[in-house]
């Protein structure tokens, strides 16, 4: 199916020079001069060989088609992810990179979705939210009080987040697994 560039996102599968590939990252560009343009960090799903590509926002690009299935997180194993589908029960692994950048927000339990092309696991992406808690925030400048001043924060997987002035250590917040940005604050 073809669609335009600017509308493909990680864990979709694209057929790009005769080859399969799994989409990890992608950024929109806008440079001051010219036109826009999407810089995808992809994968070769037989080799996986990575490249980065470049394509004009309204290009047209070979999305295929691919079987989703849900499965369960139940560990890490350096490199590799065990996953269970949730239909058939059945245990299969995963290397950490058809994940990607998302990787660090995994949580026990989690429920992920699978692309899998000819029955075979090509990516698996994360909910688009995972609510975690701060372990770690700097404290309050006196006078940066103002609606739009963040500060920084630690989550409890390691990774740093730019918070609101009022998000304290022990504080339940939602975060994006695209960019692992600060959403809001977890409702108890």
């Amino acid at each position: 199916m073809k669609v335009n560039a600017n509308t493909i996102r990680a864990g979709n599968v694209i057929e790009h020079d005769g080859k399969q590939w799994s989409v990890l990252k992608i950024t929109i560009l806008q440079p001051g001069k010219g036109g826009a343009f999407v810089q995808a960090e992809i994968r070769d799903i037989k080799s996986g060989n990575k490249s980065n590509e470049r394509f004009r926002t309204q290009e047209s690009v070979e999305k295929l088609m691919v079987d989703q299935r849900e499965a369960t997180f139940l560990f890490r194993d350096g490199d590799t992810l065990t996953l269970m589908d949730t239909e058939n029960y059945e245990q299969f692994e995963l290397p950490v990179e058809m994940v990607g950048a998302a990787a660090t927000y995994l949580q026990d339990g989690m429920e992920l979705s699978v692309n899998l092309v000819e029955g075979n696991p090509v990516s698996a992406s994360l909910p688009p939210h995972v609510t975690m808690e701060i372990i770690e925030a700097e404290p309050v400048v006196k006078g940066q009080t103002a609606s739009s001043s963040y500060k920084p924060g630690t989550l409890e997987n390691g990774e740093r987040v730019m918070v609101p002035h009022h998000i304290e250590a022990g504080t339940r917040i939602v975060v994006s697994t695209e960019d692992g940005s600060y959403v809001e604050r977890a409702k108890n």
